[in-house]
């Protein structure tokens, strides 16, 4: 059987930092991406791409609390929904053309995901996740009076941003979908922005006001489709221990238990590289072949042992 890979795709191959972002942007960004991919498109290999949603996010919930005086407000699940018909939309097309000039038999289909959260999952009483724009003192004070029920936090001296949660995924409730649409080549887009939030109250399934962390949700569809490999695209070609600082040291193969002593130490801040390092441990601690954590221009030569951060049992 052909080897399952899942590639989740980090905010820095779709936007990078410094610009506004613009559509012909995004979309320039995203086919130098599937470019760097190409080794593997061209492969008979089963591959699910998923992708962050940090900037193309705010740009929505921006919109809705502009637009807020002449259209219906917006829930977050709804804003993250729309993210991933958008983006998901953005790669489909570029992957399209891409395969029709490569001559590849492959299509490209976006699932719109749900991820199961529990109700009972303790993070939803703590937001901790910041979202949307930067509000100034007095701006945040406004807000507070009209809008009690957001959580603001200070994240830096003046700066002021809304803090939702960000619970455990549980399930990917396509899953199953996902698996039959990789039977038969499809490149997947599936579980973007970590994917919709969603839990059951008894027979009904509701919208959770929060964000899922895109590379828990990515290990966890990896996990359920039995993927070989879990290929983390980030900005930086491998992982550091002492990142930035002198002595900084460059990690080629970890095992997970070594990788979990790093972070237990604080090697890896929750608001960046922390995240990733968990979800490879939980990948390859229930089965995963490896996890590997790498560049956009080296996934393909970190998939042949000659790049990348490689976590492995």
């Amino acid at each position: 059987m052909p080897e399952t890979l899942v590639i989740a795709l980090g905010g820095n191959a779709i936007t990078r930092a410094g610009e506004p972002g613009t559509i012909p942007q995004q979309f320039a960004h995203t086919a130098e991406t599937l470019t760097h991919l190409l080794p593997l498109l061209r492969g008979d290999a089963r591959i699910a791409m998923t992708h962050g949603n940090g900037p193309q996010i705010g740009n929505i919930l921006i919109r809705v609390e502009e637009g807020e005086r002449r259209v219906p407000r917006l829930p977050l699940d709804t804003c993250v929904s729309d993210s991933q018909g958008g983006m998901g939309y953005m790669i489909q097309r570029i992957a399209c053309g891409l395969f029709r000039r490569e001559g590849i038999a492959r299509t490209a289909v976006t699932v719109i995901t749900q991820v199961l959260v529990s109700e009972e999952d303790g993070e939803l009483a703590h937001p901790i996740k910041p979202i949307g724009q930067i509000y100034s003192r007095d701006e945040a004070d406004q807000i507070r009076r009209e809008r009690p029920h957001w959580t603001l936090a200070e994240v830096e001296p003046g700066r002021w941003r809304r803090m939702v949660c960000s619970p455990r995924p549980i399930r990917i409730m396509e899953e199953a979908a996902i698996a039959r649409l990789l039977d038969s080549g499809t490149l997947v887009i599936a579980c973007g922005g970590g994917g919709i939030p969603v839990a059951w109250q008894k027979n009904r399934l509701v919208g959770v006001e929060g964000v899922i962390d895109k590379d828990l949700a990515s290990s966890l569809l990896a996990r359920d489709l039995g993927a070989q490999k879990l290929i983390i695209v980030t900005s930086v070609e491998r992982v550091a221990l002492g990142y930035g600082r002198p002595g900084q040291q460059w990690l080629d193969t970890v095992t997970a238990r070594q990788a979990r002593e790093y972070l237990d130490a604080g090697e890896f801040p929750a608001g960046s590289m922390g995240p990733k390092i968990e979800a490879a441990i939980d990948f390859v601690s229930r089965g995963g072949a490896e996890c590997i954590i790498t560049s956009t221009e080296q996934v393909a030569r970190a998939v042949r042992g000659e790049a990348g951060t490689h976590i492995v049992p």
